[in-house]
């Protein structure tokens, strides 16, 4: 496999973050969040990914990016062409990213149900942040199922982050208990 390039954005650091004692060591083929950078970078994904609800794909791509910052896990951004747009529904709320600006948030609905704040979308990014204007990004935990490539993907701890947990990836993750500072 190929290393994907960071797209635009500085690649610089800034607020480094000790690392915990209980940092994981990644094995062969797997990532520590420590080793992502701050502030975030942007690069693309290698992989197929997907979100379903309910038995209905409601995203699907081969040309998704995904977002990397110390501590988190990935967060995967969907191309709005590869989201079923015709599933979601503007919710109101709306967030605030020190890096990437002001969000915007989507809820699912689907036949049975409807899935408040599903996901997210930066529609006018900051500065180095362009590349994820016109994606969408969803909560592992919202959503029935999150797949990146083959590996069902887990969600980062705490409910708050949007981190796609895989095998591949190592931590602690921020999000859990004890871990505000980071």
């Amino acid at each position: 496999m190929t290393t994907p390039q960071p797209i635009g954005g500085p690649d610089v650091r800034a607020k480094p973050v000790p690392p915990p004692a209980d940092r994981v060591v990644p094995g062969p083929g797997q990532e520590s969040v420590w080793d992502y950078p701050r502030p975030p970078r942007v690069e693309p994904v290698l992989e197929r990914v997907r979100v379903v609800v309910d038995g209905v794909t409601i995203a699907d791509s081969e040309r998704a990016l995904r977002v990397l910052e110390t501590a988190g896990a990935p967060v995967y951004y969907f191309p709005l062409a590869d989201v079923r747009l015709d599933l979601l529904q503007p919710s109101g709320h709306g967030s605030v990213c020190e890096w990437k600006g002001d969000a915007i948030y989507h809820s699912i609905a689907v036949p049975a149900r409807i899935i408040k704040n599903a996901g997210w979308s930066y529609p006018d990014p900051k500065s180095g942040y362009e590349a994820i204007r016109d994606h969408l990004a969803f909560y592992v935990w919202r959503v029935d199922e999150a797949w990146v490539g083959d590996e069902r993907a887990t969600p980062q701890p705490g409910r708050f982050y949007g981190g796609w947990v895989t095998s591949r990836v190592v931590g602690p993750f921020k999000g859990g208990p004890g871990t505000f500072g980071w």
